[in-house]
């Protein structure tokens, strides 16, 4: 599947793609089983997902700003920097939107607190392995390749079902 097939725009395609983006989902998972091993609440979750996800971006955009302003010697500047960084770093906060939602509507009680912490979870893995065989798709067009890439990607996710999966039995 490729970008135009799923109606994705290029610029949220190129975020999406990022490794940012594929970080942000592994971070949101590691932090649904963390919070969720305390006292098992989407609430909780949401929380500690989006103040984490908040405080991981922006230390990754001050420190790619850093990175850039040292590279250059200073002369890209601060707010060329800052921005480019920012724009670099817009994946992490784009592939938290959809456990965040999730995690929303456990809080709200739409659905069950556990059901929405295990729902975000196999999101992020289904995501993580949508992402993996895309980005393989961009260069290739076989499907073994593509196929490892999405298995490999989604296993990051995978991992961490089954931490939750100890943690709470």
């Amino acid at each position: 599947m490729t970008d135009e097939q799923l109606h994705i725009t290029p610029r949220v395609g190129r975020i999406l793609m990022s490794e940012e983006a594929i970080y942000g989902l592994i971070l949101v998972s590691g932090m649904i089983v963390v919070s969720g091993s305390s006292t098992g609440t989407a609430v909780d979750a949401l929380i500690t997902v989006a103040v984490t996800v908040v405080v991981f971006y922006a230390a990754h955009v001050f420190a790619g700003t850093l990175g850039r302003l040292a590279a250059t010697d200073g002369q890209a500047g601060l707010y060329a920097s800052l921005r480019a960084s920012a724009h670099q770093s817009g994946g992490m906060l784009l592939a938290a939107v959809p456990p965040l939602i999730i995690l929303l509507l456990g809080a709200t009680r739409v659905i069950d607190d556990s059901l929405a912490l295990w729902v975000a979870l196999i999101v992020n893995t289904v995501l993580l392995g949508a992402l993996g065989w895309i980005a393989v798709a961009r260069w290739s067009t076989h499907w073994i390749p593509r196929i490892l890439s999405a298995v490999i990607t989604a296993a990051f996710g995978g991992v961490l079902i089954l931490l939750k999966a100890l943690i709470h039995h």
